[in-house]
């Protein structure tokens, strides 16, 4: 373990050590569901989890982050997350391990130096509605962990309000959707298990307009946004599909299939991002990035 103000001792070096398999049960979701409990891999992701862990504990909040294991090499390179973890007050325990521990904890096959235990951070939806969001994403029946970390990513630079993923959808403390959020995952409010259905009509009690990212929709995300640039200039539009800059739910659909039908059915409006050249359709991560971002685009041209 080590102290502040203290040389490391003792290293981990036994990879079958007890230790190091109770951490290596979160890489499996039984693990992580028993406990409540995750790993973040990675200078990127531990940085932005022990910034959190402060935030958290100097506002009275839970601890983010519970342990943290590195290697001697990882701390004297990024010497910010020492210090970060052992600043008075953290609660975090810090242990130094070798390469084949961290390879045994995760499941990476070239672990990238450190690997902190977190405890859960995702929030009720009720908590997120209170907050009166601007800009939400929801992910339905999304189940591959790099797209799903990928869109939490794009939608925390453009600078949304928070994301929900169905109850049908992938575990976004699964490793590798962790590894693809690179970091963001502690920088915004997500909604875990959600229904689809449920979650439209409290936005829209709570005066938030939904719109269903779809290649067939009615709307096209060119128009709304050339609308939204006239009316940030006062210009007459006299028949607006949707004002973008209003507070928005964007619905994003399964990887192959989309939405499904009863899914775009509770949109207010079906949008679809222009493809100008010969490819079919984008990805879900561009599409969602476009769209997230002409969203975000508008409501700080009004605001």
């Amino acid at each position: 373990m080590i102290e502040s103000g203290r040389p490391p001792v003792e290293a981990m070096t036994n990879p079958r050590a007890d230790r190091v398999r109770d951490v290596a049960k979160l890489v499996g979701r039984s693990g992580r569901l028993k406990r409540r409990q995750f790993l973040a891999e990675g200078p990127q992701s531990v940085r932005e989890a022990l910034k959190a862990h402060s935030e958290c504990l100097a506002a009275g909040g839970s601890p983010v982050v519970e342990a943290l294991y590195a290697t001697v090499e990882c701390l004297k390179r990024y010497p910010e997350l020492l210090e970060a973890a052992s600043t008075p007050g953290t609660r975090l325990q810090v242990r130094i391990a070798s390469e084949m521990v961290l390879s045994a904890m995760t499941d990476t096959v070239t672990p990238q130096g450190v690997v902190a235990v977190c405890n859960f951070v995702d929030v009720p939806l009720d908590a997120v509605l209170a907050s009166k969001p601007k800009l939400i994403a929801m992910l339905c029946q999304v189940r591959d962990p790099g797209n799903a970390g990928t869109v939490l990513r794009a939608a925390d630079a453009a600078g949304a309000d928070a994301v929900i993923f169905s109850h049908s959808s992938v575990d976004i403390y699964n490793p590798k959707a962790v590894r693809a959020t690179a970091g963001s995952l502690f920088h915004l409010p997500v909604v875990l298990g959600a229904d689809v259905a449920e979650v439209v009509a409290a936005a829209k009690a709570a005066g938030v307009g939904v719109l269903a990212a779809d290649g067939y929709g009615h709307l096209n995300l060119d128009l709304l946004q050339d609308e939204s640039a006239a009316r940030a200039f006062d210009q007459q539009i006299p028949d607006s599909s949707y004002a973008l800059e209003d507070p928005t739910l964007w619905l994003f659909g399964n990887e192959a299939q989309g939405l499904a039908g009863e899914e775009k059915a509770l949109a207010d409006h079906r949008v679809a991002v222009p493809v100008y050249g010969e490819a079919e359709s984008l990805n879900l991560g561009t599409a969602a990035t476009v769209c997230l971002y002409a969203s975000a685009r508008a409501q700080r041209r009004a605001g």
